[in-house]
């Protein structure tokens, strides 16, 4: 096992920047997400570290050593890939093992580390078969196996489970979690989605434009967000934002006049209010007036889209207690305690919740 540390990288394609200053620690055994909208740079990151992709300013560091100019095959790195890069002619031992045969291994060493490999990812039953003749879950585990096989210091997942059917995503999920609990290897893990973000990581990076815009635990990043980017980007369903100006009495209003009682002073001339689904309620003694659009059951809650005169609000209710249709008017309400505020002009947060001035 090692820290990973990424100092100042930059990455150019032709006039293109894909890297822009990226830094990151990573220890020791940590588990790192990596998540952002596409373009945004996170897998150039993971090809820049893992070698297959050079870059053009800054350092990688393994521990205390740089691997910047290292060749791929010699970095000690292991990286599952989304497409499971299986050799459809090898069978899955021969496909773990491959890489251990390219390094000139003995057959002994080769056999009873595929073996334990197998043993480990429930494929000790399936080592015999070919690619072709295995569900897709099955081969990423064998794609999983070939990583863990090389006693790699890094492993490196390039969203590795985005191929796959809901249902398995999770058993996968919950799959990759146990593994890297009794492994302890330091990971660096690349998706889009966020219940696999929330779920695995020690520590999620948030990616915009080649930048980091906030690193934290899964819980700092939900409840405390460092801008409208990273509030809008993390949480599904997605946070909900209405725009706020000063009123001639120095508060501030709603689109349709409504005062909004703000529990953070600030100078700032027009503030985003953001509340999670969550904390928004149907109640006749709501500030914003409107009318229900669409409602969609989910089993145990029930999604429900109000059209307001301050955009589309999204709240979150009890299934039990969700019996709304399209075009009834309602009243939203929300709660205080659950309220973030960002400064409209730069989209920096302002306030995250009772007490926490940002």
């Amino acid at each position: 096992m090692a820290a990973l540390t990424i100092d100042s990288l930059e990455k150019f394609y032709g006039n293109v920047q894909a890297l822009d200053g990226v830094s990151l620690d990573v220890a020791d055994g940590e588990f790192i997400v990596l998540v952002g909208p596409s373009g945004c740079g996170k897998s150039t990151l993971l090809r820049c570290v893992a070698g297959l992709e050079r870059h053009s300013a800054g350092d990688i560091r393994v521990d205390v050593s740089s691997i910047a100019g290292v060749e791929t095959r010699n970095r000690n790195v292991a990286m599952v890939f989304q497409s499971y890069a299986l050799f459809p002619h090898l069978t899955v031992a021969d496909n773990i093992g491959f890489g251990l045969r390219l390094r000139r291994t003995a057959p002994r060493v080769i056999e009873e580390k595929v073996g334990n490999a197998a043993a480990l990812l429930g494929l000790d039953g399936l080592t015999g078969r070919y690619p072709r003749e295995l569900s897709g879950g099955q081969r990423q585990r064998v794609a999983m196996g070939r990583a863990i096989v090389r006693d790699a210091v890094l492993f490196l997942f390039d969203e590795p489970l985005s191929n796959l059917d809901a249902k398995l995503r999770v058993q996968m999920r919950t799959e990759i979690k146990a593994l890297r609990q009794r492994l302890g290897i330091t990971s660096i893990y690349v998706t889009h989605d966020q219940d696999e973000a929330m779920t695995l990581a020690d520590r999620i990076v948030v990616m915009n434009g080649g930048r980091i815009e906030q690193i934290g635990t899964p819980l700092d990043l939900y409840d405390t967000p460092a801008n409208l980017f990273v509030a809008g980007f993390m949480g599904s369903p997605p946070m909900n934002f209405v725009e706020l100006t000063r009123s001639a009495d120095g508060g501030f209003v709603t689109a349709d006049g409504g005062a909004v009682a703000l529990p953070h002073d600030t100078e700032a001339a027009a503030v985003t209010l953001g509340l999670r689904p969550e904390a928004l309620g149907i109640d006749p003694a709501g500030p914003f007036a409107g009318e229900v659009e669409v409602v969609e059951p989910k089993g145990s809650e029930t999604l429900v889209f109000v059209r307001t005169g301050d955009g589309r609000l999204l709240c979150v209710a009890a299934s039990k207690q969700a019996r709304y249709q399209p075009g009834e008017p309602v009243r939203v309400t929300f709660d205080a305690s659950e309220m973030h505020l960002f400064d409209t002009g730069t989209g920096a947060a302002i306030f995250n919740g009772p007490g926490n001035a940002a």
